[in-house]
Order: structure tokens, then C-alpha cells, then sequence
């Protein structure tokens, strides 16, 4: 692995974010049966998750169903409370908002639903349902509510003359696009699209992302994308965070995180993911298939939760939880043995994280790192898979090409086509 490219340092990268996650929690209670209700249980939706969105750029969160997606989505709008974590929008925390002094904020952080059907009211007409907001926050006179509505539908590319129709007389594109009017209404500087595209038609979906893009750079919105089309995300977000069972596994840029997946489930994913070019010119990735199935969120598994699905499991997987260690200048990794798909390390990465030996147990007199690993975004200094030592970006631009050769010739991890 060679650093050729500078990436920006944590601080600076924490002042510019629009929305700063840390270490967020949300967990359900499950409850006894009978007269008197206990909770005996707790369903851990989500369990430390970070990450930041840019002003005007767009986040991916994929995985598969049930992994905490849409619940982190609506814990970030204040649909739901979290147990626990920090969540910064412009700097404020709104984690512990009342509902009275989340309203101001309603104004900047919308979303669109997955389903186009259930998140429309059937007894209200479209001019009705965008009109709505626009009435709610006082963002334009009374008198002139009808002529922004029009404006919206015109944006969202439907007749503006149908906004006294109801929802059951259009289609799901259409219904969705409605939702897109609604979301947009408040002129929002985030955007949390929870599958906005799975119920719909292939040739749909295509309108409906390409609309995204373009309000994206027409109005500049932030978007939190959150979908399991892994095609959609690709093309939609330059930045993608890869969840299971309630955890960031891993997240990287674009480019990174599909041609050079670290994380075994990220592999796996993108290994059952057709590709037409890569079948045509040969080269096609090897199809990984998962064995058992997903744990229960009640009860995850020790240590690693993917290590009983893990074809790299180790005794240290299941008494250490691995850190999101950053092992890029824009890319971060929960693995002991992260690295590319037929060339993973045979010793863990994270020993001098978490002040352990190979099997997980502390070592005498050593010290975790003091690096505050749940911090969100990406720093100037990471983890070197090749050599398990700390790498920089002054350090891969400042060393001479022929040592930088040197220093990652023959170490493991290197890239696997």
C-alpha cells in the first residue's frame, strides 16, 4: 500500500462537517409477557456507530436488511431518541433536543421515505401535503403557499397543475417524486433518503437518482443515502459506510471501497454484486458465499459480530471487538486481518490498538492506543496494513519513490485483481 495522496486531518475535517455522528446508540427494550411488563432484553438497533457528512456532499449507508440503516436514518431526523452518543448538526448537539427546540431545526433536516405508498396521507390532495410545511414554519405567506407548491412540482418534474389530485392518482414514481417536493419545501441543508428507490421500478429508480443529483447541485443539499443497492450507491455517493448488525464495518471513498474492500462482509457483498463490464473483459470477482445466518441483534456475538459468518476468524475475533481503524487517507476498516480478498495478514492489525497479543489477551505493562478510535472522519495518520506500523501522508510524499518501493514490496495485504 503506497500513500500518494494527502488526506485532510481530523480537526479540519470535524470544523467543515454538516452532520457529526459519535459513537451512537440505539437500543429497544424487549419486554416480558404477563401483568407486570420487564424488560429482559434489549434489541441493539444500533450499537457506536460514527461518521460525518460534508456540506453539499452525500454519504452512502449500505448493508443488508435489518443491519440499523433506517434506524440510524431516523435517529439522526429525531424520529427516535438514541440511548446513548453524540449527534452534532452545525456544531449543536441534537441528540437531546425537546420536541419544541427541534422544531427550528425540522427546517434543515428532512426525509425522504422508502415507501412512496404509506408516506403520503390518501385523504389529502399533493398541494395539501407540500403546502403543509410551508404553512408549519411560516416560510412564505398564506397567499402565496399555492404558487411554491407549483414551483415544487415543476422541480420535481410533475405537472404543477395537479397539486389538487390525490396521491392514489399517481404512480410510485410520481408518488415519490411528491415526497422529494415535501422534503425540499423547506429548502433543507440535509437530506436523509432511506431507500428512496427500492420500491420502485428499474427505469424509475434511474429518474428518481438522477432528480437527486441534480437538486443536489442546484440547491447544494447534503444527502445521508441509505440503500442496499450497492449500483445505486456507487453512483450516487463519494463517500460510502458499510454497516452490519448495528456497527460500521467499514468506511472509505468511493473508489477505495469497490475496487479495494478490506472488510471480509464488504467483500462478500460486493462479490454478489452483478457486473456487466467486468464480465464482459474478464477479471470477474470470485463469488463469496456467507455461511449461518445473521446473528440476532439481541444477542450478538462476542468480540467481532461478523466472526461467526468470518472465514478469517481467530480466537482473538471473538474476545476483542476491533476497532474502525483508518488504514488510508480516506479509509477505516473494523478487521483484525483486514486487508484484500486472497491476500489478508496472517497476524492482527490491531494488537497495538488494543494492547493485546495474537489471542486477545493484554500484555503485561502495554497501553491500548490513547488514539481516540470512534472519532468520526479521517485522519492525517493511519495503520499501514503491509507493515502494521503507523503511515502519514507527509511520510508516502516526502519518501524517496525507490524507499517507498522498499518499504511495501512483499508485505502482506498487497492488491489481488
Amino acid at each position: 500500500m503506497t500513500q500518494t495522496q494527502a488526506g485532510p486531518t481530523a480537526g479540519a475535517s470535524s470544523s467543515s462537517a454538516l452532520l457529526e455522528v459519535t459513537n451512537l446508540r440505539k437500543y429497544f427494550p424487549v419486554k416480558s409477557s404477563g401483568l407486570i411488563r420487564r424488560t429482559i432484553a434489549q434489541v441493539q438497533a444500533v450499537d457506536g456507530v460514527s461518521f460525518q457528512v460534508q456540506a453539499g456532499q452525500s454519504l452512502g449507508l449500505v448493508g443488508e436488511s435489518g443491519c440499523g440503516k433506517s434506524t440510524t436514518g431516523r435517529l439522526i431526523t429525531r424520529l427516535l431518541d438514541p440511548t446513548s452518543g453524540s449527534m452534532k448538526f452545525e456544531g449543536q448537539e441534537i441528540g437531546h433536543l425537546n420536541r419544541k427546540q427541534m422544531l427550528p431545526l425540522r427546517r434543515e433536516i428532512q426525509m425522504i421515505f422508502q415507501d412512496p405508498y404509506s408516506s403520503l396521507n390518501p385523504r389529502h390532495t399533493v398541494g395539501s401535503i407540500i403546502g403543509t410545511p410551508l404553512r408549519v414554519h411560516k416560510i412564505v405567506p398564506e397567499k402565496q403557499v399555492l404558487n411554491r407548491v407549483r414551483e415544487l412540482l415543476e422541480v420535481v418534474g410533475l405537472n404543477p397543475e395537479h397539486y389538487n389530485r390525490y396521491p392514489s392518482e399517481f404512480s410510485g414514481g410520481q408518488r415519490q417524486r411528491i415526497g422529494i417536493a415535501r422534503a425540499l419545501a423547506l429548502q433543507p441543508k440535509l437530506l436523509v433518503a432511506d431507500e428512496p428507490v427500492s420500491a420502485l421500478d428499474v427505469s424509475i429508480q434511474a429518474q428518481v437518482v438522477n432528480l437527486l443529483q441534480d437538486l443536489q447541485k442546484e440547491f447544494g443539499v447534503a444527502f445521508l443515502f441509505i440503500a442496499h443497492d450497492l449500483a445505486v450507491v456507487r453512483h450516487f455517493c463519494p463517500e460510502i459506510a458499510v454497516m452490519y448488525l448495528g456497527k460500521v464495518v467499514e468506511v472509505a471513498d468511493r473508489e477505495t471501497l469497490y475496487n479495494h474492500p478490506h472488510h471480509p462482509y464488504t467483500q462478500a457483498l460486493l462479490s454478489a454484486v452483478p457486473d456487466v463490464k467486468q464480465a464482459a473483459i474478464g477479471g470477474r470477482r470470485e463469488r463469496i458465499r456467507l455461511e449461518g445466518d445473521v446473528p440476532s441483534p439481541v444477542n450478538p456475538p462476542s468480540g467481532c459480530r461478523f466472526r461467526t459468518r468470518c472465514w478469517m476468524a481467530r480466537d482473538i475475533c471473538a474476545t476483542q471487538e476491533p476497532p474502525l481503524l483508518q488504514i488510508g487517507p480516506k479509509h477505516k476498516v473494523a478487521c483484525h486481518f483486514a486487508g484484500e480478498y486472497g491476500a489478508m495478514p496472517t497476524s492482527p492489525i490491531t494488537l497495538h490498538a488494543l494492547g493485546v497479543n495474537q489471542d486477545g489477551q493484554p500484555i503485561a505493562g502495554a497501553t491500548p492506543s490513547a488514539e481516540d478510535l470512534n472519532k468520526p472522519g479521517f485522519s492525517d495518520t493511519w495503520t499501514d496494513v503491509a507493515t502494521h506500523t503507523h503511515a502519514s501522508s507527509g511520510m508516502a510524499t516526502d519518501a524517496p519513490a525507490d524507499n517507498r518501493a522498499d518499504k511495501h514490496e512483499g508485505g502482506e495485504g498487497g492488491s489481488i485483481r
